[in-house]
């Protein structure tokens, strides 16, 4: 989602770009100048590579001071603390939330986690040197496109270049920039947080043009390790357990597929619980292992964005929130027919709108040409407008907005603009919506 007004006020190189992962639990940060491809993620404590930032706020009762990350997580047992977790939920249900006595809307306390959060950067570079940010999260929809937009405007930086998309892009452009043989074949991404296991996997179709990147997922609640503070034999007994279901996941997820990666995500992996599952992964394959690839991908996103990759130009990825179809008009321009392109397929749903002005003869309908990117026939929708008054001139001259309200419903507004002094705007206005399969 872009934010800005002025689509020609790019960044300039030299500028920062800033991934933004927003996790249940923690956010990580990560960066590069604009013109570079090497992407460092923030460590809160400087000199290690601890990346998480807990996911938590602390208010000091009485007062208007706030702490935030491990600061919170150390004050939050204090009696004179109110502390505030589960920050990311809370704003998605919109409930208010009570703290030392006063009522909080929980997008607010989101807007001032991420803000204080982003301050990290200013032991990098000045924030007013970002040139763009990117957010990502699980998941995109209506609720979370609101909450963001809501903290973007609330930030406070300079940059009108601020963006959101979900881990699965995120996924799909960081490996854009990994070494192409590492995504020669498939991709298996395994992430855990102990509790729940999610896996990706990314494949590329290598007979269309451009290439058509997908990317699969799938969750399991199957494969549990225990806390750190249960009995040794206790730990004993679940580990192998988990590692033997892990290991069918695994087994099911590669079958039959050549896998030229994997990666191991989350705290859930921390400790060396997963051998047999390891061993099978690692035949014929490399492995890696972290939990900065998301705010990574956001980097690379940006990069993509303002300064596409040979990999970029080349491939297009269409996950579960990209319009899936090319939408556009066949109209007629200086006597003679031709394809007017109103929303490109591969872009995210939430990210497409588009506004121009028709001229309509005696015909009053709008007709679009859907052309599917998944080889399905080329479609035609036609919206008649109901009642439209007849003028006697020769055409009447309609405003037209269309955008996405979701990956595959489209909304189109039309608005009567009258032609001229003789023939002025009637106001009339039609408003209708349809699905693309």
């Amino acid at each position: 989602m872009f934010l800005g007004t002025k689509e020609d006020d790019k960044p300039h190189r030299g500028s920062v770009f800033v991934g933004y992962d927003l996790g249940e639990r923690y956010t990580q940060i990560s960066y590069c100048l604009f013109g570079e491809s090497d992407v460092e993620t923030v460590a809160p404590v400087v000199g290690t590579k601890q990346y998480n930032i807990p996911f938590m706020l602390c208010k000091r009762k009485g007062t208007n001071q706030w702490l935030y990350g491990k600061e919170a997580v150390k004050s939050a047992g204090e009696e004179t603390m109110c502390p505030v977790d589960d920050i990311l939920n809370l704003a998605k249900k919109g409930t208010e939330i009570e703290l030392d006595g006063e009522t909080y809307d929980p997008v607010a306390l989101l807007t001032l986690f991420v803000r204080k959060s982003l301050g990290l950067m200013s032991f990098i570079v000045p924030v007013e040197h970002i040139g763009a940010l990117l957010f990502t999260v699980d998941r995109m929809d209506d609720r979370m496109v609101d909450i963001l937009l809501q903290v973007a405007a609330n930030l406070q930086v300079k940059t009108e270049h601020i963006y959101f998309q979900n881990h699965t892009e995120s996924l799909y452009s960081f490996m854009l920039y990994q070494p192409s043989e590492l995504w020669a074949y498939q991709v298996v991404v395994c992430e855990h947080d102990g509790r729940y296991l999610k896996t990706y996997r990314m494949e590329c179709n290598k007979r269309t043009t451009p290439i058509v990147a997908l990317i699969e997922e799938a969750g399991y609640e199957t494969v549990v390790v225990p806390e750190e503070t249960e009995e040794e034999a206790v730990k004993e007994d679940a580990f192998r357990v988990a590692d033997e279901r892990f290991l069918g996941i695994l087994e099911r997820l590669c079958e039959g597929r050549i896998v030229s990666s994997a990666y191991l995500l989350g705290d859930g992996f921390r400790e060396e619980w997963h051998k047999k599952s390891l061993q099978f992964l690692c035949r014929n394959r490399r492995v890696f292992q972290g939990n900065n690839l998301y705010s990574r991908g956001a980097v690379y996103s940006l990069l993509e964005k303002f300064d596409a990759s040979e990999a970029g130009k080349t491939h297009i990825f269409l996950g579960e929130d990209k319009l899936k179809a090319n939408i556009g008009m066949r109209v007629l321009r200086q006597g003679k027919e031709s394809y007017y392109a109103l929303l490109d397929a591969g872009e995210n749903w939430y990210e497409l709108h588009k506004s121009c002005e028709i001229f309509l003869g005696r015909e009053k309908e709008v007709s679009f040409v859907i052309t599917p990117l998944n080889g399905k026939n080329v479609e035609t929708k036609t919206i008649p407008l109901a009642g439209a008054r007849e003028t006697g001139a020769p055409f009447t001259r309609y405003a037209l907005d269309v955008a996405m309200a979701s990956a595959d419903t489209v909304q189109v507004s039309v608005t009567d603009l009258g032609l001229g002094e003789f023939f002025p705007a009637s106001g009339q206005k039609w408003e209708e919506s349809f699905q693309i399969i």
